[in-house]
C-alpha cells in the first residue's frame, strides 16, 4: 500500500451510488477541486459529523468551485438511510472494496469488522493530489473550513 502524495494522480475508483448510478474518481472532479472522503461508516459519530459539516459548507464550497464525493463499505441501504438523516446533496457511495481502496490510495484498513478508516484527499482541477490526510483511527480528519481555504489560496494562486 503506497501513500498518494502531492502532485501524484488521484487513482480510478468506480463509487456506487445508492440511487443506482455509479461515478468514477477523478473523473467526476476534473475541471473543478474535488474533495474524496473516505469514511468509516454510518455507525462513526466523528464520520457523522465530518458527512454533515460538508453539507452545511455546500454553498461555500460551491462557490470556491469545489465538488465532494464520500464513500465507505456500508451497505446500500444503510447508506441511504445516512444520506436521508443528513439530507446529504453530493454523491455518497456504498460497499467499498477495503483491500482494494487501501490498496490504490493507502488508507488504512480495520480488520475486525472490516472497515477503511477516515482518508480524506483534496484534489486540483486536474484530478492530482493536493493534499491526503490519513487517519489510523477515529479522529484526525478533512474539514471544510480547511478545505475551503485551501482552494481559495491555490485558486489566488494559479
Amino acid at each position: 500500500m503506497a501513500l498518494l502524495n502531492p502532485g501524484d494522480k488521484f487513482p480510478e475508483l468506480t463509487v456506487q451510488l445508492p440511487d443506482g448510478r455509479s461515478l468514477t474518481l477523478p473523473d467526476e472532479t476534473v475541471g473543478h477541486y474535488g474533495v474524496v472522503l473516505i469514511y468509516r461508516g454510518s455507525w462513526c459519530p466523528y464520520c457523522n459529523a465530518q458527512l454533515a459539516s460538508f453539507q452545511r459548507a455546500k454553498e461555500k464550497l460551491a462557490a470556491v468551485d469545489t465538488r465532494v464525493v464520500a464513500l465507505s463499505v456500508d451497505d446500500e441501504a444503510t447508506t441511504a438511510e445516512l444520506v436521508a438523516k443528513h439530507r446529504l446533496e453530493f454523491p455518497v457511495g456504498y460497499g467499498a472494496d477495503a483491500a482494494e481502496v487501501a490498496a490504490v490510495t493507502g488508507a488504512f484498513v480495520n480488520p475486525d469488522p472490516v472497515y477503511l478508516q477516515s482518508t480524506g484527499f483534496v484534489l486540483d482541477r486536474d484530478g492530482k493530489v493536493v493534499v491526503s490526510v490519513y487517519s489510523s483511527g477515529a479522529i484526525g480528519r478533512l474539514v471544510p473550513a480547511d478545505v475551503i481555504g485551501l482552494v481559495e489560496y491555490l485558486a489566488a494562486h494559479a
